[in-house]
């Protein structure tokens, strides 16, 4: 019997073997590339917590806004008129003042001295002044004598020649005797031009010669007057009627002039300091209508003043009330200011995103009927406090998620709940 040879099952087995393994391999890619082909499971997000508004078409007002403080417009600062030491500080801050309250006392000694020698040069030059214009209307006096008794003579003299001229036509007397007469009267006639001329030369130069010590008379009472107040100004006074705001100053202290001793407001008259963030300054001019929040009302106003230069990224903004304050107002009263821009009319707009600045593309959750919210590029305009133009990417009636949904920047899809 002739045996059979058999085909071996080791090979059969590899074969399979390797098929099996073969396509495992193939399964196995074949389902990491489904599964890197899935898109990553949605994060969810709670309703409640993030802040969802509508997109919406109509008119939509610009505003601006930035705090500040209350500050008179009337501020007085008191200066030092003369060097001096605080003797007395008569009232302290809060107080209520008038023009001629006195709020500190100074003492200067030497200002005293001097006083009482301006006080005595001044007399000096005035008694000078009053001898002198006594003399001199001493010798006018004299001299108007002498004119009248020089007039007198003449006077006397012509009658007598008159007289001599009436004789000499009757041949009573000489001819010799009325050329006397004649030569008499004229030499007095003569001698009564000269000095009415003297007397008219001592009338003027009565004026002239005391011109000189009227002037002295008068330099020294300004003198005297100046340092009288000079020593008045030793009491300072307010100068105005208000608060009495500050004394930066201490009992003791010498001050010179110019030091500021004081520092007077009024507090009926008060307009806001507001800063504004340097960016949204460029479109504040003056004259544009604003609001005061004060905590205790609002009140209207409008811009007055604009600072020509920032500083620490702000630039500061007056508004003038055009309203009464509501009752607790007083100066640095912190408070909001809202400035009127502009009204932009029939424009898409939404309310103004965590992250969203003006003329800018961000991405915005849009949400969607199913409940999920889509990633979108959203062209931004003009901007205002609370809310942004819309130029590309939303129409109105879309809603928008508003909060900050930077943690989800991975993602383009979030899922709502609740």
């Amino acid at each position: 019997m002739v045996d059979i040879a058999r085909p071996s099952q080791a090979k059969k087995k590899r074969i399979k073997r390797i098929l099996m393994v073969g396509a495992a391999i193939v399964a196995v890619g074949a389902i990491s590339l489904g599964v890197s082909r899935l898109k990553p499971a949605a994060p969810t997000v709670d309703r409640a917590v993030v802040w969802i508004d509508a997109v919406k078409r109509g008119p939509m007002v610009r505003q601006v806004r930035g705090s500040g403080t209350l500050v008179p417009e009337d501020i007085r600062w008191i200066p030092a008129q003369t060097q001096g030491r605080v003797e007395r500080i008569v009232l302290r801050p809060g107080a209520q003042v008038t023009p001629d309250t006195v709020i500190l006392e100074l003492s200067n000694p030497d200002l005293e001295n001097s006083v009482r020698d301006a006080q005595l040069a001044y007399q000096s030059a005035q008694a000078a002044f009053t001898n002198r214009k006594a003399e001199l209307e001493s010798a006018l006096l004299s001299q108007e004598a002498n004119v009248a008794n020089i007039e007198t003579q003449y006077s006397q003299a012509a009658l007598d020649l008159e007289a001599n001229e009436k004789l000499l036509k009757d041949l009573l007397v000489s001819e010799l005797q009325v050329k006397q007469k004649r030569g008499l009267a004229a030499d007095l006639k003569n001698r009564l031009d000269v000095e009415k001329r003297r007397l008219e030369i001592t009338r003027q130069g009565t004026t002239s010669q005391l011109a000189p010590q009227e002037a002295d008379v008068n330099q020294r009472k300004a003198a005297w007057d100046l340092r009288r107040k000079q020593l008045d100004d030793l009491k300072v006074k307010a100068g105005m009627s208000g608060i009495l705001q500050l004394v930066p100053v201490e009992r003791g202290q010498q001050v010179g002039p110019g030091t500021n001793l004081a520092r007077v407001a009024n507090p009926t008259n008060l307009k806001a300091e507001l800063r504004i963030a340097e960016t949204q300054t460029k479109d504040i001019h003056i004259g544009q209508y604003a609001e005061v929040d004060t905590r205790n009302g609002v009140v209207k106003g409008h811009v007055s003043r604009i600072d020509p230069a920032s500083s620490g990224g702000t630039v500061g903004v007056d508004v003038i009330m055009d309203g009464d304050l509501p009752a607790g107002a007083r100066p640095d009263l912190s408070v909001d200011g809202t400035i009127q821009l502009e009204k932009l009319d029939n424009i898409i707009f939404v309310g103004r995103p965590a992250f969203g600045q003006e003329n800018s593309t961000v991405t915005i959750f849009k949400v969607q009927p199913s409940g999920e919210a889509l990633a979108t590029k959203v062209k931004l305009g003009r901007a205002s406090v609370n809310t942004i133009e819309v130029l590309e990417g939303l129409q109105p009636g879309d809603q928008v998620i508003l909060s900050d949904m930077s943690q989800f920047d991975a993602f383009d899809r979030v899922q709502l709940k609740g």
